[in-house]
């Protein structure tokens, strides 16, 4: 299922580029990403961004909830090219993101407001990745998903204390994928949520 993530045109490839390179131009100004990570953007960032592509293709649009530097959110716009929103309360942040859409041609709408005000048509997929543990993303996703919608996380060692977590307030199914670029991350696509009786 995730074994399609690595290829990409060429033409996708040098629009990806594109983004990195603008992204290193705004990382001197502001903290997109931390300055140990800006030697291998490529490997740490991208690749892991990239795993989300074969699970949103085929899907009319989706929801990045805190893009910050646009992981996983520019990607996805670049690799899947389906139409996005991306939520940033930060307007610094925002303002790049539009930038790197603009750069990129990536189908991308930036909304910068912070995630429990923000008004956007539900989706049918929703992301996020390294923004809060899943409780609080089930919190911010629901009214942003359409029904029938997957919620798509990307997550580190803590997931499976995360999930048992959320199940005491929510109910959910939810897969499990190992991460290709991470041996202690995962992909956690989360569906069928709502909060629990009682």
């Amino acid at each position: 299922m995730l074994a399609e993530y690595e290829t990409v045109s060429r033409e996708t490839e040098e629009r990806l580029h594109a983004y990195m390179a603008v992204l290193k131009k705004w990382n001197e100004r502001i903290n997109l990403v931390s300055p140990k990570d800006m030697d291998n953007l490529w490997e740490r960032h991208i690749l892991d961004s990239l795993q989300l592509v074969p699970l949103v293709k085929g899907r009319e649009r989706f929801v990045d909830m805190g893009s910050g530097g646009g992981f996983p959110g520019i990607v996805l716009g670049i690799a899947a090219n389906i139409p996005g929103v991306l939520i940033e309360s930060d307007q610094r942040k925002s303002a790049f993101l539009r930038e790197a859409a603009r750069i990129t041609g990536a189908p991308l709408t930036v909304l910068p407001r912070r995630l429990d005000s923000a008004e956007v048509a539900p989706a049918p997929v929703v992301t996020a990745r390294a923004l809060a543990p899943l409780d609080k993303l089930l919190t911010w996703a629901r009214p942003l998903l359409e029904p029938g919608g997957v919620g798509l996380f990307l997550k580190g060692r803590q997931a499976e204390q995360e999930i048992e977590e959320a199940a005491r307030t929510w109910r959910f199914d939810v897969r499990s994928w190992p991460s290709k670029t991470s041996p202690d991350g995962v992909i956690l696509e989360v569906s069928n949520f709502n909060r629990a009786e009682g």
